[in-house]
């Protein structure tokens, strides 16, 4: 590839990344809202994951056009920033079944589905940036993995809808938190 064609690739790539941050950043203000009102550990532990993302696709972001060494050594930032955040959720679904009323299946499944929606555009976003940038390839994992916890949310949300349980909520939030 030529110095300009590399160029080029490097600015769609962080032009890319910022929306997708943005996007996350959205997320993990709507969905710690919502969880929070709906009082759902399975929410919560999606709006901190999503910050982690954000972190996540910013630190990807700065990684952008730099030396292999530090896209190592941001990819290890980012795997110790997913761990402190996983720690967080795990101590919040954790306390749920002894502090608090029954989560609100009905907001679930709709900020389940919210998410799911912008973290399938996410991936279409992502896809076409085809490079083996282990940074890049993370925020598509991220965004194929935080899609799939959006469905089990979804599922969730019918199930505490359904039966008055709060079991569902914490189970699918500790699911996401690991």
């Amino acid at each position: 590839m030529t110095p300009q064609g590399a160029k080029t690739a490097e600015q769609q790539q962080r032009r890319t990344l910022l929306i997708v941050l943005v996007l996350n950043f959205f997320l993990f203000v709507a969905l710690g809202i919502s969880g929070w009102i709906a009082d759902s550990s399975a929410l919560i532990a999606n709006a901190v994951d999503n910050l982690s993302d954000t972190a996540v696709y910013g630190i990807s972001w700065l990684a952008v056009g730099r030396s292999a060494k530090m896209k190592r050594g941001t990819a290890r930032a980012s795997g110790i920033v997913l761990v402190i955040f996983a720690v967080v959720v795990l101590v919040d679904a954790l306390r749920r079944p002894f502090f608090g009323p029954e989560p609100v299946g009905v907001t679930m499944m709709a900020m389940a589905a919210l998410a799911a929606a912008i973290n399938l555009g996410c991936l279409f976003l992502l896809k076409p940036l085809k490079t083996e940038d282990v940074n890049l390839r993370a925020a598509q994992t991220f965004s194929l993995n935080d899609f799939f916890s959006n469905g089990g949310i979804l599922v969730a949300g019918a199930l505490v809808w359904w039966t008055g349980s709060w079991i569902p909520d914490v189970a699918v939030g500790l699911v996401v938190a690991g």
